[in-house]
């Protein structure tokens, strides 16, 4: 029983201070060139999604109208267009330095199927350790949730909303 205690308590001393140690000592890729930690990306998008799935609103206070999705055009392209890009248009060099790359949102990158609250929680709030932004603050509910209206419906925009987006 003493052995049992002793490989107990040395196992949980030691497991954190070689972790601490690893810190310590700088082998922790914090580059935004390098490769992520084992388990990073699955424990991240954990704690995303239960977060956003608690959070995000069910729907969207307005409807996705022509007026508001050639609106919700506009301020993507003040806003996010310089990370997450134009259709047809490669991304921008400060979008190609970070990390994770943002998705290029209106080629539809994984966000025309997630729920509207989903991307209206996303430019609200911001993603920690990521490069995105929150928004609250800088633009209205209103902008937020055009834009919001305008990923989710990207790949079937009208001709006037697609039209400003593929301008350079």
């Amino acid at each position: 029983m003493k052995k049992f205690l002793f490989g107990l308590i040395v196992g949980v001393c030691l497991v954190p201070a070689l972790v601490l140690l690893y810190i310590r000592l700088g082998y922790v890729p914090v580059a935004t060139s390098a490769g992520p930690l084992p388990f990073e990306r699955r424990l991240a998008h954990m704690a995303l999604e239960a977060k956003i799935t608690k959070e995000a609103p069910k729907q969207a206070p307005m409807a996705a109208s022509e007026a508001n999705l050639i609106a919700g055009a506009k301020v993507y392209r003040e806003n996010c267009a310089g990370c997450h890009g134009l259709p047809g248009q490669p991304q921008s060099p400060v979008a190609k330095g970070m990390f994770p790359l943002p998705p290029k949102l209106v080629e539809g990158e994984g966000v025309t199927d997630d729920p509207v609250g989903q991307n209206y929680w996303i430019a609200t709030y911001g993603i920690r350790l990521t490069g995105m932004p929150a928004f609250m603050g800088t633009l209205t509910d209103e902008q937020i949730w055009q834009v919001s209206l305008l990923l989710a419906n990207a790949n079937k925009l009208p001709a006037p909303a697609g039209k400003l987006l593929s301008q350079p």
